[in-house]
C-alpha cells in the first residue's frame, strides 16, 4: 500500500510539472506578414546624373605677343561685339622695334642703289678692255678680269636686292606684332571671366595666355553631365530630360539630349560618358557653372501590373524548427519551383520571385518576370498575378518592438540588411 501511494506521489508531482510547463512556458507568438496589392499604373524609370550648366559656345580671348597691359577696355559681364576693343599692350617696345626695321629697310635700299652704280662701272670697264683687246693694246687676261668684276658686280645688286626683301619682311613682322597689342573681341558676345589686371606683364612665349572668356550666347546653354556605363544603354538623342539647380529650389527646367559623346571617361576604374542636354536660357535665369541635378527620362509605360519593390526584397523566415510558428506550424512550400527553373531561358527578361499567403497561412513563391522599374514599384510582364492580388512585403512587429526592416534603407541589422543588399538594384 506504501509502494501504492509512493508511485501515486511521483505520478501526481510530474504532472504537475508537465502541466506548469505546458501552460507557462515560453511559447513563440506566430509571424503576421504585411501585404500589399498589384496594382495597375504607370512606370517611369529614370536615369540621375549630376552636371554643370555650360554656355554652348565660349571663346578663350588671349594674345600672341608678350608685354604690359596698358588697358583695359572690358569688364565682367560686358556686352562685346566682334572687333570690339577689350584690352592693349603697351605698344612703346613695338614701335622701337618698328623704327629700327624701317631704317635697316632704308639701308638694304642704299645698299641695291651702291650695288647698281658699281655694276654701270664694272660694265663700262668691261666694254673699254673689249675695245683695246681688239687693237692689241691689253692683253685676253685683262678681258677675263674685267668680266669677272662685271659678274661679280651683278650678283652684288642682286644680293642686296634679296636684303630688302627680308628687311621688308621684318618690317611687316613687327607691324603685326605691333597691331596684336590692341586686343580685340573675335565674336558676340558677353564676357565671363577677366584674368589680367592693368599693369600686369603676360609672357606669350610657350602658351597663349587666356585674358577673357567670352560667351556667345547665354540665352541656349548645355548640362555637361556624366552617366555610368550600366545607365548610358537607354540614353539616345532627342530624348527629355529635367533638372533642377540649388538657385531655384523646387523649379524643375526642361532640356533635351543633343549629343552622347562616345569618348569613355575613366577615373578609378569607373567608366563614364558625357551626356550634353541643351536648355533654352531666354530668362538669362541659369549662370554658367551652375551645378545640375539631372533625370533622364529612359523608359515609360502607362496602365500596367506593378509591384511594391519592398515585395521583389522580401525573403521569408528560414523554415526550421524553431522556426515553425512563423510559416503556420508548416515549412515554407516551394510551389512552382519546377517551372522556375525553365523561367527566363531563351528570353531576356529577368526572373525575380515574391510571396503570397496561402489559405492556411503558409507561404507560397510565385516566379514573375520584370519590366522596368521607377524604385519604387516594379513592372511584372507576366501574367502569374493579376490586379488586386496579395503578396508579402514585410512583416509586422508588435508595439514597442522594431526590426530592421521598418528602419530607413542602410540602417538594417543581420539577414534583413543582407537581403536588402542583395537587392538593392530594385
Amino acid at each position: 500500500m506504501r509502494r501504492v501511494m509512493l508511485i501515486m506521489s511521483v505520478l501526481a508531482v510530474g504532472l504537475a510539472i508537465g502541466g506548469y510547463v505546458f501552460f507557462n512556458g515560453e511559447r513563440k507568438a506566430p509571424v503576421r506578414y504585411r501585404s500589399a496589392e498589384v496594382e495597375r499604373g504607370s512606370v517611369i524609370s529614370l536615369v540621375t546624373a549630376t552636371g554643370m550648366i555650360n554656355p554652348v559656345v565660349s571663346v578663350q580671348v588671349g594674345t600672341q605677343v608678350s608685354g604690359m597691359i596698358k588697358s583695359l577696355h572690358a569688364d565682367f559681364n560686358s556686352v562685346v561685339k566682334a572687333g570690339d576693343i577689350v584690352a592693349t599692350i603697351d605698344p612703346e617696345p613695338f614701335r622701337a622695334r618698328r623704327d629700327q626695321a624701317v631704317g635697316n629697310l632704308e639701308m638694304s635700299k642704299a645698299n641695291i642703289a651702291r650695288a647698281k652704280i658699281d655694276l654701270a662701272q664694272r660694265k663700262r670697264e668691261l666694254d673699254r678692255v673689249k675695245s683695246l683687246v681688239a687693237q692689241e693694246f691689253v692683253s685676253q687676261s685683262d678681258v677675263d678680269v674685267a668680266t669677272s668684276n662685271f659678274q661679280s658686280a651683278e650678283a652684288q645688286v642682286n644680293v642686296a636686292r634679296a636684303q630688302v626683301k627680308q628687311t621688308e619682311a621684318a618690317l611687316n613682322a613687327v607691324e603685326l606684332d605691333l597691331k596684336y597689342t590692341v586686343i580685340r573681341s573675335p565674336v558676340n558676345g558677353i564676357v565671363v571671366a577677366r584674368n589680367v589686371e592693368v599693369g600686369q606683364t603676360i609672357a606669350a612665349s610657350f602658351a597663349t595666355p587666356n585674358l577673357f572668356l567670352i560667351a556667345l550666347d547665354l540665352t541656349k546653354m548645355q548640362v555637361d553631365t556624366n552617366v555610368s556605363e550600366s545607365d548610358i544603354g537607354g540614353i539616345t538623342e532627342g530624348k527629355e530630360a529635367t533638372f533642377t539647380v540649388d538657385a531655384y529650389p523646387g523649379h524643375q527646367f526642361a532640356g533635351t539630349i543633343r549629343q552622347v559623346r562616345l569618348a569613355p571617361i575613366n577615373v578609378q576604374n569607373v567608366v563614364t560618358y558625357n551626356v550634353v542636354v541643351n536648355v533654352d536660357n531666354q530668362d538669362l535665369r541659369l549662370k554658367p557653372g551652375m551645378t545640375a541635378n539631372v533625370s533622364i527620362v529612359v523608359a515609360q509605360k502607362e496602365a500596367v501590373l506593378k509591384v511594391p519593390n519592398a515585395a521583389l526584397r522580401f525573403t521569408p523566415p528560414t523554415s526550421g524548427p524553431a522556426d515553425r510558428s512563423a510559416t503556420g506550424g508548416k515549412p515554407v512550400k516551394e510551389k512552382g519551383a519546377e517551372q522556375a527553373a525553365g523561367v527566363g531561358r531563351g528570353t531576356s527578361v529577368p526572373s525575380r520571385k515574391v510571396w503570397r499567403q496561402g489559405p492556411s497561412g503558409e507561404l507560397e513563391p510565385i516566379h514573375v518576370q520584370t519590366g522596368i522599374s521607377d524604385g519604387v514599384g516594379t513592372e511584372i510582364v507576366s501574367e502569374e498575378l493579376s490586379e488586386g492580388a496579395l503578396v508579402v512585403v514585410g512583416i509586422e512587429r508588435p508595439k514597442g518592438e522594431r526590426g530592421g526592416g521598418d528602419l530607413p534603407p542602410g540602417f538594417g541589422s543581420g539577414g534583413q540588411r543582407g537581403s536588402s543588399a542583395r537587392n538593392r538594384g530594385m
